[in-house]
């Protein structure tokens, strides 16, 4: 049974970092694509950030590109992604998601989801 556990959520003032991480159990990063997802309240589900087959395979939503930067440890199985210049608008439920396979990173569907954890910026 696959499952990714979210780790690094946290309360943080405007302009701080957090570095979330994502680490898997039944499955490996290193077979398939990855990405990071986040929800906020009354708000769909946004795509930010994917990580493909290699290092320097990464995909990012505009809203978030230059101030969020994805990474995987396959030897460690986990995923990371930093959260830096954090803005109150960044507060929401950070989820990361995986696949068997790799694609172009784009409007990719995932098989496997995290329960989420969650990001509070305050102004």
């Amino acid at each position: 049974q696959v499952q990714l556990v979210e780790s690094g959520g946290g309360l943080v003032h405007a302009g701080g970092s957090l570095r979330l991480s994502c680490s898997a159990s039944g499955h490996s990063f290193s077979v398939g694509d990855a990405g990071w997802f986040r929800q906020a309240p009354g708000k769909e589900r946004e795509f930010l950030a994917a990580s493909g087959w290699s290092a320097g395979a990464t995909y990012y939503a505009d809203s978030i590109k230059g101030r969020f930067t994805i990474s995987r440890d396959n030897a460690k199985n986990t995923m990371s992604l930093q959260l830096n210049t954090l803005k109150p608008e960044d507060t929401a439920v950070y989820y990361c998601a995986a696949r068997l396979g790799f694609s172009t990173l784009r409007n990719v569907k995932y098989t496997y989801w995290g329960q989420g954890t969650q990001v509070t910026v305050s102004s």
